[in-house]
């Protein structure tokens, strides 16, 4: 440990850390731009500059490390005529245009520009000439408001390992691009959203479909039917000014019947679906000698990853949809023949915490008949958006339920939302399926938790057919981690039966869709309502949902049956990207 001193205040802290992490300890705020905790430490913005005695020029607090006695100065007037300087420098080549901005109010470079009181932009020069992208169907780029933080980069290249932006060119000119300057549908992004999630500005945000949604209600001969997915009742409350974490599911349902929506469904119900048909694909497996480790396949963000990077391991890939798909193929099968509608008036719609749906509802995969599962898919920010235009007083409104008959859930599909969700679920109905008795222990404590960096595993152990067998499962978040267990699987050094990927770290409560910002104290705390929420729950199984019960009864047969595999079953391909370059 070293004796330091911040502003008048002795703090004692861990050699190595850096001067804004002592200052972080103690509670003295820094400004910073560029900075994602635990993850870029890089001094490129300059905003966090701060006075160290017996040293002449000011240093980038991020990225200088503390020594034994050292004594900083946060906040004297050197530094802040400093900073202020830099960021009026930053805004010179920035857009003004903070009023039709998708991110006024909660932009961090107006916000500091609040902060350090700039009400004009003194320097006006020349401004950069980037780009913009908005053709791909998951993010929107404006290279004129980029302030090169870098933040996008880190993250996709360092946390996602995906590779789909990186800094070119140089001094002025610097900016964030794909490689071969291709459009990003074209590159290699997944479409994870997590560039979006770090952007401090509105460089990238997301490629907006609330239009089409109010065109679809305000239409007489459209039947709006709206499903909205686990992790957005912790998280959208965010929005409205509750805390991380808080549970508003019942006002969600009222804010859609407000909005004008049609029919109101729950995703979770789908969730249940989803582990009925995945947890009978790998008893299949594991009995008739399958092709092992079954992966998961909810994640269409990891889904794009392993079809890119991976295409060799596709055969371990679940055949199953995502809920999302899921519930959108029976509104438009199930549901609308119950209820005696033309599927091809329904517009299927879904609030989703993750950017990626916006491109899996339009996989040519998924539908039948002439029409897709789901039409539209916007994600928490744009609902929250919704609602805000329709003057809905969200945190006013009184809690209501999803219609029938596809609403009813369980605790195993609410927890979905969280890394470790899927898996714990799947095994809280296979494992009673496979030893044909109930299991009262069913909190699998081994799979849950945050593991930002690593692989979370675990051993259960079951019968099949009498025998003795250690089902060992495995369970990974973010695209790196994801990448580190198919290199594992590649090399043979794997021996799980069972893994579930999300692309974003945390799982979907870190979503590219999820409100901003996503620390990893507010994934926390976001993880932390999604199981109390699972304990609140008076059904926990996914097995014992009557709704599932009932739809297997009266339209699905049996599950992992030829029906089943009709609706809710797909197939994966191996996407080559660059061959336009070829």
């Amino acid at each position: 440990m070293l004796n330091i001193n911040i502003n008048g205040i002795d703090v004692k802290v861990e050699q190595g850390s850096t001067i804004l992490e002592a200052a972080n300890k103690i509670g003295v705020k820094i400004p910073t731009l560029c900075h994602i905790p635990e993850i870029q430490k890089i001094g490129a913005c300059r905003m966090c500059l701060v006075d160290i005695e017996g040293n002449p020029k000011l240093q980038a607090s991020c990225t200088t490390p503390v020594v034994d006695g050292m004594k900083i100065r946060t906040n004297t007037k050197k530094v802040r005529d400093t900073r202020k300087f830099v960021l009026e420098l930053i805004l010179s080549d920035h857009p003004t245009t903070c009023l039709t901005c998708e991110r006024n109010t909660r932009c961090e470079l107006q916000s500091m520009a609040a902060e350090l009181g700039i009400d004009i932009v003194p320097y006006r020069g020349a401004t950069s000439s980037r780009g913009k992208d908005n053709e791909t169907l998951q993010l929107n780029y404006d290279g004129s408001k980029c302030i090169y933080c870098k933040r996008c980069e880190t993250m996709c290249n360092e946390v996602q390992t995906v590779g789909a932006i990186f800094s070119q060119k140089r001094g002025f000119n610097s900016e964030v691009g794909t490689p071969f300057n291709v459009p990003f549908k074209d590159s290699v992004c997944t479409g994870c959203g997590q560039c979006v999630l770090n952007c401090p500005v509105s460089a990238l945000k997301d490629n907006e479909n609330i239009d089409e949604v109010w065109e679809a209600i305000q239409n007489p001969e459209i039947i709006t039917v709206v499903q909205v997915a686990p992790s957005v009742r912790v998280t959208l409350g965010e929005e409205f000014g509750l805390k991380p974490g808080s549970i508003v599911t019942g006002k969600i349902f009222a804010a859609m019947r407000r909005i004008g929506f049609d029919h109101i469904f729950d995703t979770d119900f789908a969730a249940d679906l989803t582990i009925m048909e995945e947890g009978h694909e790998f008893i299949h497996r594991v009995k008739n000698g399958g092709t092992l480790p079954m992966i998961t396949s909810c994640s269409p963000g990891w889904v794009n990853f392993i079809e890119t990077f991976f295409p060799d391991l596709l055969p371990n890939l679940s055949t199953c949809k995502s809920p999302q798909q899921m519930q959108g193929a029976m509104v438009k099968t199930y549901f609308a023949e119950k209820m005696g509608l033309d599927p091809k008036k329904i517009c299927s719609i879904s609030v989703m915490p993750c950017t990626a749906k916006k491109g899996e509802a339009k996989r040519p995969e998924m539908g039948r008949d002439g029409y897709s599962d789901v039409d539209i898919a916007i994600t928490t920010r744009e609902f929250a958006k919704m609602i805000r235009q329709a003057e809905v007083e969200f945190l006013n409104l009184p809690d209501e339920g999803p219609d029938d008959p596809i609403g009813i859930s369980t605790g195993a599909g609410l927890i979905f939302g969280a890394s470790g969700g899927v898996m714990e679920a799947a095994l809280r109905t296979a494992l009673e399926v496979i030893e044909g008795h109930e299991i009262e222990n069913i909190d699998y404590e081994a799979v849950r938790g945050l593991k930002l960096d690593g692989v979370k595993e675990a051993t259960v152990s079951t019968k099949i057919d009498g025998n003795d067998v250690d089902v060992k499962v495995a369970v990974a978040s973010g695209l790196g981690n994801a990448r580190k267990l198919m290199e594992k699987i590649q090399a043979g050094e794997a021996d799980y039966h069972f893994i579930e990927i999300m692309a974003c770290p945390g799982g979907c409560i870190g979503g590219g869709g999820q409100p901003i910002p996503t620390t990893t104290e507010i994934r926390k705390q976001r993880i932390e309502g999604i199981y109390k929420g699972d304990k609140d729950m008076p059904i926990r199984k996914s097995h014992l949902n009557p709704a599932i019960q009932v739809l297997y009864k009266e339209f699905l047969g049996e599950p992992n049956g030829h029906k089943a595999h009709e609706y809710l079953h797909t197939h994966y391909h191996h996407q080559k990207y660059y061959d336009n370059l070829k």
